[in-house]
């Protein structure tokens, strides 16, 4: 079993419910652990990186938790490999006095 890990994966995306959130993008950091099998093909960080990266942005989420579920099912269908998934999304410069952010967990 091999793990990558991707640590603070850096996009100014819009997301989040409040009105100034949908008007102007804000910072998103994302930390991603993936387990999987090697054999005769590998994963190609960059590749995930990039995809995640451009998904944030595309998307426009409301919540974190669709970003992290959206993230979840879509990983798992572009590289199948992937036996075990761990996201962390947080928005640093939401509130003045803390970084808030939510985590999913995912065997498959």
């Amino acid at each position: 079993m091999f793990k990558i890990y991707i640590e603070n994966l850096t996009v100014d995306a819009v997301m989040g419910i409040l009105d100034f959130e949908r008007e102007k993008e804000q910072k998103i950091v994302m930390d991603l652990e993936i387990e999987y099998e090697f054999s005769k093909t590998y994963l190609d960080y960059k590749e995930i990186a990039d995809f995640v990266s451009d998904r944030i942005v595309e998307k426009k989420f409301f919540l974190i938790e669709e970003a992290l579920q959206d993230l979840a099912e879509t990983l798992k269908e572009k590289f199948p490999p992937i036996s075990y998934l761990k996201v962390k999304i947080t928005k640093p410069n939401i509130l003045k006095n803390c970084v808030v952010g939510v985590e999913i967990q995912k065997k498959y």
